[in-house]
């Protein structure tokens, strides 16, 4: 599966997973390594970095990206493999 079908398959399932959420995809040319996309829910965010599988390389800066947006908030890579660990993660997060 290639990264972008994986991405908008989530996109879809964030949305139905947590009704009236926002969800932006970032602009990788605007902030080189900044994660691919921004949930906002109520009144909490998180960010997602997407790859197409757990052994696609991690370019330049995503990992500082997504350690730094995960102490300010919630951040992580995701991929199809452990997709569902990240979204369940992802709603204690936003429940509490």
């Amino acid at each position: 599966m290639l990264e972008s079908d994986f991405q908008a398959r989530l996109i879809r399932e964030l949305k139905d997973l947590f009704p009236g959420c926002i969800v932006m995809k970032n602009d990788a040319s605007y902030i080189q390594g900044i994660p691919d996309i921004l949930i906002l829910y109520r009144d909490k965010w998180a960010s997602l970095e997407c790859k197409k599988n757990a052994c696609a390389k991690k370019r330049p800066n995503q990992e500082y990206y997504v350690e730094k947006m995960d102490e300010m908030s919630f951040s992580r890579f995701i991929c199809p493999e452990n997709k569902e660990d990240v979204l369940y993660e992802l709603q204690q997060t936003f429940e509490h």
